[in-house]
């Protein structure tokens, strides 16, 4: 665990206030669900809670079936990370940060596919050598969980009609799934 330095009290509704610097570096956003455990020395861990982590065996499983049928690069992302992939990239992709044209991408909800000649979409923050070449958000009862996409090297010709659907189908179920 790393110390901040920073201290807060308790107010008498008892609520803590996470400091702004901290709420950027870490990604939260107004009502992100969070975890909380305790341990038996009296401290309290918050951690990000992810439902579509919750999914993460299931996320692997759908990845490796999206890469078998179409022999490209799957992934499921939640808000934060990549948390699924199959079809090679997984030490370049999985568990590392989206990037922030990815997730204002999710944040629109709308289906994406890379068009030739338009400007490569990262899928991690960081040089990496794989761009979104379709991606569909992940929505359950309204709310934004993630994305799956497929990921193509930079400078690829465009994904096909195949991927664009199948990320759509799959995407949905994923959302119908996380309802239940």
């Amino acid at each position: 665990m790393k110390a901040t330095g920073i201290v807060r009290r308790i107010d008498d509704l008892g609520r803590v206030v996470i400091p702004k610097e901290i709420r950027r570096t870490m990604r939260i956003r107004d009502g992100d669900p969070w975890e909380i455990y305790t341990e038996k020395d009296g401290e309290v861990i918050f951690k990000k809670y992810s439902p579509i982590g919750e999914l993460s065996d299931f996320a692997a499983q759908i990845c490796d079936s999206l890469h078998r049928s179409t022999d490209a690069l799957a992934a499921v992302c939640d808000r934060d990370a990549v948390i699924a992939v199959s079809g090679g990239g997984k030490r370049e992709l999985l568990s590392k940060p989206v990037s922030a044209e990815l997730e204002q991408l999710m944040e629109s909800r709308r289906l994406y596919r890379h068009e030739s000649g338009a400007p490569s979409l990262p899928i991690v923050d960081g040089e990496g050598p794989y761009s979104v070449a379709v991606a569909a958000p992940v929505v359950s009862e309204g709310d934004l969980m993630g994305c799956v996409l497929f990921a193509q090297l930079k400078n690829s010709p465009p994904a096909g009609e195949v991927e664009y659907k199948l990320a759509e189908t799959v995407a949905g179920f994923l959302g119908r799934q996380m309802e239940s």
